[in-house]
């Protein structure tokens, strides 16, 4: 895959870090449509039906009958695109009635067990007791999606809201951007992205993404919900997830507000990219880590390792991935996203392993057939590996003079 002695010090450190948590659990193959049951009913009696019957027959190809009903996956490719095809109504909503703010102690909320974790965990419970750590504010509302799961429900921003501007600033627009973190991130990643945007007069919110930190069952250890062999689910919690960012969008013109733009990280980038081609209010993008198919990156990226060995077992193929994920995979939603201006910056990592980089070289190629205004930025490293030093402050400064340089454009135009 890479030559060179560098390329191959940092696979090996990429593959251990992406190795390293002892926590991952292949779960059995389900095809979860009660999870989309709302959506498909509305469309049962219709294209759907009409789709399901003229699914090529080699979506199916291989001896896959002891493994899973070929219909079913005939029937979840067809949903798929129907998703695609009525977006807006999938990932449209009411907005929220009961926004608030509220105030608490921030936590950790790990996703591993390693000592150190733990330990840090241990330290913040200690500061907050003895009255050292201070309070944070936070968002929250119901999501519009609902879950089995009431914690999941209750959305979760933590707020960075920027110093009053005052003098020749008091009449600027206000601005804010959204912030989503990685698969499985604790609730401290990406805070420090929030404190420097706010140097800048740029108010954040830090968005917990479904299954994430406090939104976490209890039954969970991980964030697996998020992305696992459940197949409407994991359509589902992007879904979720999207209209989560618009009703923050909501929530932030009450206060104010009237420029917009989202931050995403890996599996975040891919809920950014879908919430900015379906609202036009997201003016400003960055994707750190992107990728074009998610069904892809399931089978290819070694994050996912244990989702797809439940796929593969099931007899299913990389093909039929792509397909069954095609409603949630941002490829699917280039014409959408290229529909409105926007200024994109796109960071990509030379050695990713878990999001593949010739997936990530498809966006930029995409982007450039549709003629979006990009910037691309390439890390000399791989996607663990970002968030170490010291490409974690190289990722930084693209990010944070991205949005800086971004903002400040769109304040100029709007004089």
């Amino acid at each position: 895959m890479h030559s060179g002695l560098y390329a191959k010090w940092m696979t090996e450190w990429e593959t251990k870090l992406t190795t390293r948590d002892t926590n991952r659990i292949v779960r059995p193959l389900e095809w979860g449509f009660d999870w989309l049951t709302e959506f498909s009913d509305a469309h049962a009696n219709g294209q759907l039906n009409v789709m399901a019957s003229h699914t090529p027959a080699d979506c199916c190809g291989g001896d896959s009958s002891d493994q899973f009903d070929p219909q079913d996956l005939i029937r979840m490719i067809a949903l798929n695109r129907e998703i695609v095809d009525h977006a807006e109504e999938f990932f449209g909503y009411e907005t929220p009635q009961d926004f608030r703010l509220e105030e608490r102690h921030p936590e950790l909320f790990p996703t591993n067990v390693r000592p150190e974790t733990l330990a840090q965990e241990a330290e913040m419970k200690r500061q907050a007791a003895a009255g050292e750590l201070d309070k944070a504010e936070f968002l929250r509302f119901t999501s519009p999606v609902r879950t089995p799961y009431p914690e999941n429900d209750q959305v979760n921003a933590r707020w960075y809201p920027a110093p009053e501007r005052k003098g020749a600033l008091a009449g600027a627009p206000k601005q804010a951007i959204i912030i989503l973190p990685q698969w499985n991130s604790d609730a401290i990643s990406h805070n420090a992205l929030c404190t420097l945007f706010n140097r800048f007069g740029i108010s954040a919110l830090r968005l917990s993404q479904p299954y994430h930190d406090i939104r976490r069952p209890a039954e969970l250890e991980r964030s697996d919900y998020a992305v696992s062999s459940n197949i409407g689910r994991t359509i589902a919690t992007c879904q979720q997830a999207v209209i989560d960012v618009r009703s923050c969008l909501d929530w932030l013109e009450t206060q104010g507000y009237t420029q917009f733009g989202v931050l995403g990280t890996s599996l975040g980038s891919e809920y950014a990219f879908i919430a900015a081609a379906l609202d036009p209010r997201l003016r400003i993008c960055a994707f750190n880590h992107a990728s074009t198919w998610f069904g892809d990156v399931v089978w290819e990226g070694q994050s996912t390792r244990h989702v797809r060995a439940s796929l593969e077992d099931s007899g299913l193929t990389q093909d039929q991935v792509r397909q069954m994920f095609l409603g949630i995979s941002p490829m699917a939603h280039m014409q959408r996203f290229a529909t409105n201006p926007k200024r994109v910056l796109v960071v990509h990592a030379k050695y990713d392993l878990t999001f593949p980089l010739h997936l990530s070289l498809d966006v930029l190629s995409k982007f450039r057939e549709l003629g979006i205004d990009f910037v691309s930025k390439v890390l000399p490293c791989g996607h663990y590996t970002t968030g170490e030093t010291p490409y974690k402050y190289i990722d930084g400064w693209y990010l944070g003079s991205f949005v800086y340089q971004a903002f400040k454009n769109l304040a100029n135009s709007s004089k």
